[in-house]
């Protein structure tokens, strides 16, 4: 079984391409990441009450399936290997680009872990809901002496809020070289994460996405 589906993903990623599922994974948990950093946001600007308490189980819904998305991805990526693409050839780049993926899923983990130790921590709002829609366990700090409980809350808080100013330098940071690479290098970086276009319809097929070095003048015109 494993074996049937390596040899399935190898047929994408031996193009250049990731697989569906890694296509799905990556879109799926870029958008839960930006929802939750504008909604988080603003439910920190509301003033406190029940509709903020209501913001904030809406944020702890969404950001439960992170933590989930990502150990999933995990996995997939023990399983499939990423392909290797144009990018993979770009030396100290190279190297930049992977230590990005990494502390990505550093945020990944660091969230939703320390927004749950939040929520769990002292005079919790509420039950938890992954997704709001499947009950989700609180982590049990209520026999914890007080001092302790504020003393974890305090380092959640501190984690989450470094968390979210990392994920505001890696975010621009990673569009913007994906953008470079497309448009810039003509590499085929983002071209393997979108929906696969057959080359008949994809007019760079056949420049392979590299960038085209300028035309030199004939030797008749340059006579």
């Amino acid at each position: 079984m494993i074996a049937r589906l390596q040899a399935w993903g190898r047929s994408y990623t031996n193009r250049g391409r990731y697989t569906p599922v890694g296509i799905v994974f990556h879109w799926v948990m870029a958008g839960l990441i930006l929802f939750q950093i504008g909604w988080g946001f603003w439910t920190d600007w509301m003033m406190p009450g029940g509709d903020k308490v209501h913001a904030y189980q809406i944020h702890s819904a969404a950001g439960l399936p992170i933590l989930l998305l990502a150990m999933g991805r995990i996995v997939w990526r023990m399983l499939i290997d990423d392909p290797y693409n144009d990018a993979d050839t770009q030396g100290l780049q190279t190297k930049i680009a992977h230590g990005t993926a990494f502390l990505f899923y550093v945020t990944f983990f660091t969230l939703p872990l320390s927004g749950w130790i939040m929520w769990s921590s002292i005079a919790a709002p509420g039950p938890l809901y992954l997704g709001g829609i499947i009950p989700w366990p609180q982590i049990p700090l209520g026999e914890m002496p007080l001092e302790r409980q504020f003393v974890i809350l305090d380092l959640a808080e501190d984690v989450h809020i470094g968390s979210i100013v990392l994920l505001l330098l890696l975010i621009p940071a990673h569009a913007g070289a994906a953008l470079k690479h497309h448009f810039w290098d003509r590499h085929d970086v983002l071209r393997g994460m979108l929906p696969e276009i057959p080359d008949w319809e994809d007019d760079r097929a056949t420049r392979r996405h590299k960038r085209q070095a300028p035309d030199l003048p004939k030797e008749s015109e340059a006579g």
